[in-house]
């Protein structure tokens, strides 16, 4: 083989470890963005997802009409908010949510753990507050089947194991599943001791289907953009574009050393 043959072919096989290394860098910082990132982009997505929703969405149905009946241990203003955690944490996150955003299901999934464990410490309580965008945007009645089913569990003091559920099976969003009830009450037996008669009645009736309208309609007179709106101390968290669970609990932290 001539020189010139084995310096073209040392030339190519050069070229193309080249290729290949440079491939592979490439796919390196791609599933390094992809994991480093998801947790920081997640509030912006949610806020830009939301913000549409919002935008297009209107009160799904009319359930003015039957009694508001609350679910066990609702508080604040009418009686809206499901508070979870010990009442005199020293700090609050609100969190406006429909169980069919997946704006609100990115949330849930990066900060549910950080969530859990600042209640779990006392170190803050949340404050639920249910509203039926998609519902309006879309079509259907899943977010507001939904919600009645979770303000069930709020009977049964399993709201959070339940609301947690929920997210963690969410269709896609235009599969408008939720509206099942059949679907619900399958979920429920995903969480210990929920599925019972008195749930599944509640569940079937609508118990707390007005409730969940004027939760809704509260959140469309509130002035706030889209689901999910979560406020720390008051402070809509989506106004810092670095947040990530590791942030919002040193913030937490650091509200309960003042």
């Amino acid at each position: 083989m001539s020189e010139k043959n084995r310096e073209g072919k040392r030339t190519a096989r050069e070229r193309l470890a080249a290729e290949r290394a440079k491939q592979k860098a490439a796919e390196k910082r791609r599933r390094a963005l992809i994991v480093g990132g998801a947790v920081v982009c997640v509030l912006g997505l949610a806020a830009v997802i939301g913000v549409i929703a919002a935008n297009s969405g209107k009160d799904s149905g009319s359930d003015s009409a039957s009694p508001v009946v609350a679910p066990s241990g609702a508080t604040g203003e009418d009686d809206l908010t499901i508070p979870v955690g010990k009442e005199n944490a020293p700090s609050t996150l609100t969190v406006w949510e429909d169980f069919r955003c997946p704006a609100c299901q990115a949330f849930e999934t990066a900060y549910r753990s950080t969530i859990h464990e600042l209640t779990d410490s006392g170190l803050m309580k949340v404050q639920y507050h249910l509203a039926t965008i998609i519902d309006g945007n879309m079509g259907g009645t899943g977010s507001r089947n939904a919600a009645n089913a979770a303000a069930c569990a709020q009977d049964a003091g399993k709201f959070t194991p339940y609301h947690d559920v929920l997210y963690e099976n969410q269709p896609p969003e235009t599969d408008d599943a939720f509206a099942k009830n059949s679907t619900l009450l399958e979920l429920a037996r995903k969480v210990d001791g929920l599925d019972t008669p008195v749930f599944r009645t509640c569940v079937e009736d609508g118990r707390h289907n007005s409730w969940v309208a004027k939760s809704n309609q509260a959140f469309q007179k509130s002035g706030f953009q889209g689901t999910p709106t979560v406020l720390l101390n008051g402070k809509n968290i989506y106004e810092d574009q670095s947040m990530t669970p590791a942030k919002l609990k040193q913030m937490v932290q650091d509200a309960a050393k003042r």
